[in-house]
């Protein structure tokens, strides 16, 4: 080993040890005679002394640069009296430099390991071994491994085996768009990156394994934002002979272990339920944020109890009362009524001040019914209620972000908030397609008793899913799935399938239906979306060590490229426009 001990470890009962250090030049100070180093690596910075009586050594250090690569050979000694540093672990001692070798230059990097000016993202991920280095990003993907092999232990723990199943696939309709490869041993055929391993953990349960899980890479090529990347890594769970209750109880205890081994968090469980029509009616979305309370109140019945015509027809009239003072002056309130507008929404307010109580609606609506609705809440000063009326889809999108927004500023909120959301649609009408799509995937078992409305009113029927919910991320998807033929057979058709499709894209599971499928069902975590959150991150980059772009580039290593002609050939390939 080209050293004895790491950056980090050493402490006063080294002190009088011979010691080999290597890493890399943190910081540099020097006091005319001395130079000090601050030498790191992932495990911490220990500080070098070299004196100018060793002056070959002396030299050596005086010809440093930042992020250069050095070994130092010396012996550990304790800093003189009121000289310790309490924010390092090795704050106490110092290696006084005997030999210092250079073991790599380096070129000055294109912005500070540790400086404290933000630092543009494109900038860091072309030089990401650089970013890297930074200590936020190391403990990020320090936790992330913690992460990682916490779920591992518990996993098989409970009896679960983790099964590798294959990138190389076959393409199948429904969700989002596949990242294709092409067969060179099988011209004109193509394999498909697994958007998720569904099928095959579907398929192990028929081969008897019981309990499955996997830490598995999945590829979907659809748009990016914050939460998303084009490959991803998903906690991939799959349980025999159980039901809904069982794999949801499971997942809470899972929960609980990974905050309080990773974080030292303890987690109070079983996690809240909300229906799916009550997140959106409450919430405006089917990920609420419940790190604050906030709901949107439904005031239809209130205001047309009185016949109030002022809001004219058949709309929906929604409420969102922020008991603190937020600051929303006038101009706040009149850009939010313009956003409303926007989405073809009305909008107003109910603000008390001084004990009075303003509003727009005043000498609009009677005088009993405004009196009934303020009412309602308990108003202080600075208190105000939002409101806003018209198409009920519009109305929870628009007060669903406001009610984010908002909370996000508030400084009374939780650091942690789980809820499980239930009861979805099993499919959702597509305008677009014309046809029934699947709300989550045409695997997920519908509702016992919903099972008549197959024929009759499909848009009734709910779905034995449930999605697990984190500070407004939804962090898991699962469902009991469909165990027999025949009502497997039934979606797809309900989903416009046709048998040849059927028989061509789901032949071989269709098939494995047949030879005694037993009732399962499991989970798929957002592996990444979870430790982003964990860590405090706004972006799944800021965990994952190699991300893409936004537009799906690697800025590191410039992917995807062109190829050559000869390769396309090989393959059979030839570009539009390429070719007459």
């Amino acid at each position: 080993m080209l050293r004895t001990h790491t950056c980090g470890e050493l402490r006063q009962t080294d002190v009088g040890k011979e010691v080999v250090l290597a890493g890399w030049v943190h910081r540099m100070r020097d006091h005319g005679g001395i130079v000090f180093l601050d030498l790191r690596d992932r495990w911490g910075i220990t500080q070098v002394v070299v004196d100018s009586k060793n002056a070959r050594a002396y030299a050596v250090a005086s010809a440093l640069r930042p992020e250069y690569v050095v070994q130092v050979k010396g012996v550990v000694q304790k800093r003189p009296e009121g000289f310790a540093n309490p924010r390092l672990a090795t704050g106490e001692i110092e290696v006084h430099a005997e030999s210092l070798e250079i073991l790599s230059p380096s070129e000055l990097p294109p912005f500070e390991i540790e400086g404290k000016k933000e630092v543009d993202e494109s900038l860091r991920l072309r030089y990401r071994y650089i970013d890297l280095r930074r200590r936020r990003m190391q403990e990020n993907l320090f936790l992330r491994h913690r992460a990682a092999q916490s779920i591992r232990r518990f996993l098989d723990s409970r009896g679960f085996i983790e099964v590798e199943t294959p990138f190389l696939t076959k393409s199948t309709p429904e969700g989002a768009r596949d990242f294709l490869v092409p067969s060179r041993l099988n011209p004109g055929s193509f394999y498909a990156l697994p958007q998720s391993p569904q099928l095959f953990k579907q398929i192990l349960m028929i081969a008897g394994f019981d309990r499955y899980f996997q830490i598995v890479r999945c590829f979907r090529d659809e748009d990016l934002r914050a939460d998303r990347q084009p490959e991803f890594t998903q906690v991939d769970i799959e349980m025999s002979f159980v039901d809904r209750e069982d794999v949801m109880k499971l997942v809470e205890e899972l929960m609980q272990v990974l905050f309080a081994e990773v974080l030292g968090v303890s987690l109070t469980i079983p996690f809240p339920r909300l229906s799916y029509e009550e997140a959106m009616k409450r919430y405006g979305t089917d990920k609420p944020d419940l790190r604050f309370a906030l709901p949107i109140d439904d005031l239809t019945p209130l205001f047309f109890e009185e016949g109030e015509k002022f809001f004219g027809g058949h709309v929906a009239i929604r409420g969102l009362f922020v008991p603190q003072d937020h600051g929303f002056s006038r101009k706040k309130l009149d850009a939010l009524a313009q956003e409303a507008k926007d989405k073809h929404l009305s909008f107003s307010w109910v603000r008390k001040t001084q004990e009075e109580f303003s509003s727009p609606l005043k000498g609009k609506i009677s005088d009993s019914l405004f009196q009934r609705l303020v009412a309602q809440y308990p108003f202080q000063e600075g208190s105000v209620l939002l409101l806003s009326w018209g198409e009920e889809e519009a109305l929870q999108e628009f007060l669903g972000e406001l009610r984010v927004r908002i909370g996000k500023d508030l400084e009374e909120k939780e650091r942690f908030a789980f809820t499980w959301v239930l009861d979805f649609p099993l499919f959702e009408w597509s305008k677009e397609e014309n046809r029934w799509v699947s709300v989550h995937h045409p695997f997920t078992a519908p509702f016992d008793a919903d099972l008549p409305l197959l024929d009759t009113d499909p848009a009734r029927v709910r779905a034995k899913a449930y999605d697990l919910v984190l500070n407004g991320y939804e962090v898991g998807g699962g469902s009991i799935r469909i165990h027999r033929r025949d009502l497997q057979e039934k979606i797809f058709t309900l989903l416009s399938l046709t048998e040849d499709e059927i028989r061509e894209k789901f032949g071989f599971f269709v098939e494995a239906l047949q030879f005694g499928c037993p009732p399962h069902g499991g989970i798929a975590l957002g592996f990444d979306r979870l430790v982003m959150l964990m860590c405090g991150e706004d972006s799944i980059r800021e965990v994952i060590a190699f991300p893409k772009t936004q537009k799906g580039v690697c800025l590191l290593t410039g992917a995807p490229a062109p190829v050559t002609r000869e390769q396309l050939d090989v393959l059979g390939i030839t570009l539009q426009g390429s070719r007459k």
